[in-house]
């Protein structure tokens, strides 16, 4: 990287005795990266999808220092609202942006693109002192999640029989997480919501820590956070009718682990894709994030997707 800055610092040197239209045309030739930026980009979102645009922020404040990059963790549908009302660049989204939030954009005149940025699965977890629970079926996840089951579907036995008549204990996103928003729709169906009595947090590692002291505890989250606390918790398989699968990068990114694998995404308002700054932080993010992606624990897009979602932001990009 350093010696391509050499050789950008020398050819806008040689460019200075150019016209000021051929110096424009050489600057947009060139990567933002290769710039000297400032400013600032403000970022929220989903729990979910920080790990990855918080690394691939701290790389390109390495890049560009001058430009301050700010993340926050508000959930998917908590930062929707911010980024509905124009108060962010950038939000980050375990899922899709829903009717309602996009209605919010057009009311206040945001229009944005939705990039993919790389595969995420979910995981089911218990306790490690759970010896009874070898896997789950998705009837059997239904039945313990749906709205009905809230004070009546309470003990490990209402499940299966042969398993312990002790109560168990919830734990998962709150309902603003675009992971809670997936995990229902996949297993509840689309009814939107689930029961209420389970430990709610955004915060993913407040789920492995009320887990892992729990041992009647079963809370599901992002596989990458339980990469990190594999020590701590009991995975679980899940069985869709068609045998028990694994959760595992494998089994993600080839569609087997089916219904709790998805596709992440952030999303760019239009005003802000046209600043130098936030248009050269999202091209380095597409670039960069092959490499980063794996490194917190995610599944990356293969080349092409990410060629595609480049192309996708290039257009956006363009003045109509």
């Amino acid at each position: 990287m350093r010696f391509l800055r050499a050789q950008v610092v020398s050819f806008v040197a040689i460019g200075l005795l150019a016209t000021s239209c051929g110096q424009k045309g050489e600057q947009e030739s060139t990567s933002g990266n290769e710039a000297k930026l400032t400013g600032e980009i403000k970022i929220d979102g989903s729990s979910t999808v920080y790990p990855i645009t918080e690394a691939v922020a701290e790389e390109f404040r390495t890049d560009q220092p001058d430009v301050k990059v700010t993340v926050g963790v508000s959930g998917t549908g908590g930062g929707f609202k911010k980024f509905g009302r124009g108060e962010t660049d950038i939000n980050d989204a375990s899922r899709p942006i829903k009717e309602q939030e996009a209605a919010a954009c057009k009311e206040n005149n945001i229009n944005y693109v939705e990039l993919k940025v790389a595969y995420d699965g979910l995981v089911v977890v218990v306790n490690k002192e759970n010896t009874w629970v070898d896997h789950f079926t998705v009837e059997e996840l239904k039945k313990i999640w749906e709205p009905g089951a809230q004070e009546k579907i309470t003990t490990w036995n209402q499940i299966r029989p042969n398993w312990p008549k002790e109560k168990f204990n919830l734990y998962g996103p709150g309902v603003a997480s675009g992971t809670y928003d997936y995990f229902t729709e996949a297993v509840v169906g689309k009814s939107g919501s689930s029961r209420g009595d389970y430990t709610a947090s955004e915060d993913d590692n407040v789920l492995v820590q009320g887990t892992s002291g729990d041992k009647n505890g079963l809370a599901f989250f992002g596989l990458a956070y339980y990469e990190e606390n594999k020590d701590k918790l009991k995975l679980v398989g899940i069985d869709n009718g068609k045998g028990v699968v694994m959760p595992s990068v494998e089994t993600v990114k080839n569609g087997t682990y089916s219904p709790l694998s998805r596709p992440v995404f952030i999303y760019v308002t239009d005003v802000a894709a046209k600043r130098p700054e936030v248009s050269s932080f999202v091209n380095f993010y597409l670039s960069n994030a092959p490499t980063l992606v794996p490194d917190v624990g995610y599944i990356p897009l293969n080349d092409d997707e990410y060629a595609a979602e480049t192309a996708k932001f290039t257009s956006f990009g363009k003045p109509q």
